[in-house]
């Protein structure tokens, strides 16, 4: 007696469309002639995050210290910025959960909604972007997108394991209808243009 899943698996075999169909045509929507940066930041503070142009990794690394100052463990997942936990000592996830400020460089921006991405070789450990108190992603200006048909052209997923787009800080309204940051994950998101 065949199981169940041999059995649907045969029925999809049998029911299978004998020709090939081309996927939909995607149409052209009308886009924003906003020059991309001046969009994003606009969006990037409609999701309450904040950002700053910063010219250098020295000018960086300074104003981490003025932005965090009370801050005692900085984890950076970037070359430019250095931290006092090294993520590439760390295996466990967990021992993330005292975090207080994480450094990430995004791949790219989608200035439509002041969105990042970043995949697993960003983050190098995927709960940085998510145990952090505090998020700084390091995006250079040039690398943003005008919306998501666009972005989708550049999130290769077919060459990582694990991406994601992230927008602003944690927020809920569940309990109440009352705005609560970092309820699941980073409390400020903050961008650094360089």
């Amino acid at each position: 007696m065949n199981s169940t899943k041999d059995y649907i698996l045969s029925s999809i075999k049998e029911n299978k469309p004998k020709e090939e169909h081309a996927y939909p045509h995607i149409p052209t929507f009308d886009k924003s002639t906003k020059p991309l940066l001046e969009e994003f930041k606009e969006n990037l503070l409609l999701a309450a995050a904040t950002y700053h142009n910063v010219k250098d990794a020295d000018e960086a690394q300074k104003l981490l210290s003025e932005l965090y100052p009370d801050a005692k463990v900085i984890c950076s997942a970037t070359p430019e910025i250095k931290g006092n936990k090294n993520i590439y000592q760390i295996s466990d996830p967990h021992d993330l959960e005292d975090v207080d400020v994480g450094i990430i460089r995004a791949e790219f921006g989608v200035s439509e909604n002041g969105m990042v991405w970043m995949t697993e070789k960003d983050l190098v450990l995927d709960a940085l972007g998510f145990l952090s108190q505090h998020l700084i992603i390091l995006l250079d200006p040039t690398k943003i997108v005008r919306d998501m048909y666009e972005a989708y052209n550049y999130v290769n997923l077919d060459k990582n394991n694990y991406g994601c787009f992230m927008l602003g800080p944690s927020a809920t309204a569940d309990i109440g209808a009352v705005m609560v940051r970092g309820a699941q994950g980073a409390r400020t998101l903050t961008v650094f243009f360089m």
